[in-house]
């Protein structure tokens, strides 16, 4: 058995209805996998870290460089062009061919586009743009340099590697043997169209009809990937961001409740965070201080949640409809 390279889009998973982490989920199972290797985005909050393990999918991490030092290297950069015209005029270049290759993974996409040539090309053309616009090293974060890295630690590798999908182009001259998923007879399903569910539910937009995405929260059951627990969460979330306090803290209690060891990690952190702020909100300072320190005691607590809660220790929460800068 090779190694197959399975491409990850990161937090973008959030934005697409037919590749998000249920689908993904629902992938690998159609490929029969059960496990699979991490060499993707090193974000404690990426959506495949709760999806996956409660899906059954064991994850195995793999010994990677750490790359902070290019990142570094990097911000120098840009801040050194940025003092110069003709600086100023290779980052506008980089910065067209990051805003095209960006508008193409922010449309919806499906697994058969994501692995489509059009798509590879596309992330090839991009990382080639920017090369030409800043160099190899400094400007693109040494990436031929981890290219290799990478390709070396792969080597000899067997089964599914979740791998960046602008690296796929890459890595694939540098991993003879190496396949891409075969989807041709894949189809997204109930695990992904109820995460889909939730992820709109979560980032909601000026032109969501919200009395209908209440409806469809309150008709699923939920599973293992989107439980219960995290549907109401969500609806709660709507709540509170029209003003309704007292219909957001009953379902966020009531998603409190239902938290248990067998639901996605981040979910505890990003429903108590809520709450203590609905209390808050709700004039009962002492619950919500409570309510704060839970959620900086849980050990997989998402930074948004944790941001949220040491905040809410240090000042009450106030609603304010026009700032909806909450978890």
């Amino acid at each position: 058995m090779s190694v197959t390279l399975l491409p990850d889009l990161g937090d973008l998973l959030r934005l697409h209805p037919q590749y998000n982490a249920g689908t993904v989920v629902e992938l690998l199972r159609h490929l029969g996998v059960r496990a699979v290797w991490w060499a993707t985005s090193d974000d404690p909050d990426h959506p495949l870290r709760d999806a996956l393990p409660v899906a059954g999918i064991d994850v195995h991490g793999l010994a990677l460089p750490d790359w902070a030092w290019a990142d570094a290297e990097h911000a120098q950069l840009i801040e050194f062009l940025n003092q110069y015209p003709q600086g100023r005029e290779r980052l506008r270049d980089a910065g067209q061919a990051e805003r095209e290759f960006a508008a193409l993974l922010t449309a919806p996409l499906t697994a058969p586009q994501v692995l489509s040539p059009a798509t590879l090309a596309a992330a090839a053309t991009y990382h080639d743009r920017v090369r030409a616009a800043l160099d190899e090293g400094p400007g693109t974060r040494w990436r031929e340099r981890r290219l290799e890295a990478l390709a070396t630690t792969l080597e000899g590798l067997q089964g599914v590697v979740l791998v960046p999908l602008d690296d796929l182009p890459g890595l694939v001259p540098r991993l003879p043997g190496a396949a891409l998923p075969d989807v041709a007879t894949f189809v997204p399903g109930e695990i992904s169209r109820l995460r889909a569910l939730a992820d709109r539910a979560w980032s909601l937009g000026e032109d969501d009809d919200l009395n209908a995405l209440l409806a469809a929260l309150a008709r699923e059951t939920g599973d293992r990937v989107t439980p219960r627990a995290e549907l109401d969460a969500a609806a709660a979330s709507i709540y509170l961001a029209v003003g309704d306090l007292n219909a957001a803290r009953e379902l966020l209690e009531r998603a409190a409740h239902g938290l248990t060891d067998e639901v996605p990690r981040s979910l505890a952190g990003l429903t108590l965070a809520r709450l203590g702020q609905v209390r808050d909100a709700l004039g009962d300072r002492e619950l919500a201080q409570r309510t704060y320190r839970a959620v900086l005691a849980l050990s997989h607590a998402p930074q948004v949640a944790r941001d949220a809660a040491e905040n809410g220790l240090r000042e009450p929460f106030v609603l304010d409809l026009d700032d909806p800068s909450r978890p």
